[in-house]
């Protein structure tokens, strides 16, 4: 036996269990098979199973009860935070008082150009730069690289930031938020992100990238944002409306409180 294989296969194993409970197919209260018979089943070593049942349990997904056996528990609420993208600047402000956060890193830097041009910046301009991971019932969820002008940034101290939602921060300052432009993809965690986010390198992660503007069309804001799918989620409703023949879909806005 390659004993350089069997972390692939106990991950393999785990992914495999883990879309069986989230799917519903293995439901809540199931007690699964013992050790022996789950290695059996696969083909593996029992080291491996427990290594894949390890994972499920620092999940959440599973309970190991002594003498009766390993169960899957019931699903964990609150729920994944779910953003709403017809009312998104309400929504991060609440979602900035319901969830903790984690500074790692506060400085003024010379921004990427990619950064200084969103912000509609002026040469040599520097930017107030911060590292934050958020996180919800003490699990992390988000890892979130921002970038602010620095005539902004220095309204705010890096204590104000460790403890009040940006865009309060922003509002604060004076800085007036009119509108903003996102685009959302997918990526992978690398090395110090999935470290941050409790995931193993090359796990799938939702990208977002924020760029906030004011009235006059100056740039407030620069995000680049890493979310755990299995922890957070886009949400919108939409309605169709216009002509026959010329009907679309439109954003439903969020009703106000």
């Amino acid at each position: 036996m390659d004993a350089s294989l069997e972390p692939l296969k106990a991950r393999r194993i785990y992914l495999l269990l883990r879309e069986r409970i989230a799917s519903g197919e293995i439901s809540p209260g199931t007690r699964l098979s013992s050790e022996p018979a789950l290695a059996l089943q696969h083909g593996v070593s029992r080291v491996t199973i427990r290594r894949a049942l390890d994972s499920l349990a620092t999940d959440g997904l599973i309970d190991r009860r002594v003498g009766a056996g390993t169960f899957v528990r019931e699903p964990e609420a609150p729920r994944p935070i779910v953003a709403d993208f017809s009312n998104m600047l309400t929504h991060l402000v609440e979602m900035g008082r319901r969830t903790g956060v984690r500074l790692l890193a506060f400085s003024y830097v010379q921004p990427p150009e990619a950064v200084a041009q969103a912000l509609a910046l002026g040469p040599g301009e520097r930017t107030q730069r911060s590292v934050r991971v958020r996180l919800i019932d003490g699990q992390p969820f988000s890892y979130l690289t921002t970038h602010v002008p620095e005539r902004i940034g220095l309204t705010y101290s890096e204590a104000d930031l460790a403890t009040v939602p940006l865009l309060t921060l922003l509002e604060r300052s004076g800085a007036l938020v009119e509108r903003a432009s996102q685009a959302i993809s997918a990526t992978l965690a690398g090395p110090d992100v999935a470290e941050a986010l409790g995931l193993e390198i090359g796990s799938p992660l939702l990208s977002l990238t924020r760029v906030v503007l004011g009235p006059d069309g100056s740039g407030v804001e620069h995000l680049h944002a890493l979310y755990r799918p299995d922890r957070y989620s886009f949400q919108m409703e939409l309605h169709r409306d216009g002509e026959a023949g010329e009907r679309r879909w439109s954003p439903v806005p969020a009703q106000a409180g």
